[in-house]
């Protein structure tokens, strides 16, 4: 199974001015544990991430003033949509993260993640009768 089979097509693109706390709500209101961050500044494509936001709050810094580009991840390893699962899990694995942005033509075409990975990975769930 490829990558293109798994990811997730409609992604959330937040700007790098976003208050972490509105980059929160923005995730948590679209169910994703990951946002991809276009800073047309810095010229690039970034990775803004659930555990980013733990992180900060963990230090006792403030969600309402600390900015996403203060946060982001910019050294950003991409997916091609033909990778296999395992290239994107082994990819997953070395760095230590979860989520990878799908490069189709060098523009945004989704975010793999470890949770669409192991749905893809899984059996389905059989239906038990009552």
């Amino acid at each position: 199974m490829l990558v293109r089979d798994a990811m997730t097509t409609v992604v959330l693109t937040i700007g790098p001015t976003h208050t972490l706390r509105q980059a929160a709500a923005l995730m948590a209101a679209r169910k994703v544990g990951a946002a991809i961050v276009h800073d047309p500044d810095a010229g690039g494509i970034g990775i803004l991430t659930e555990r980013d936001i733990l992180v900060s709050v963990g230090r006792g810094q403030d969600p309402d003033t600390e900015r996403v580009h203060d946060h982001t991840t910019t050294d950003v390893v991409f997916a091609a949509p033909a990778w296999t699962l395992e290239e994107a899990a082994g990819a997953m694995a070395h760095g230590g993260f979860r989520h990878l942005i799908v490069l189709d033509h060098d523009e945004p075409a989704g975010v793999v993640s470890v949770r669409d990975i192991i749905r893809c990975w899984a059996p389905a769930r059989q239906q038990v009768p009552a």
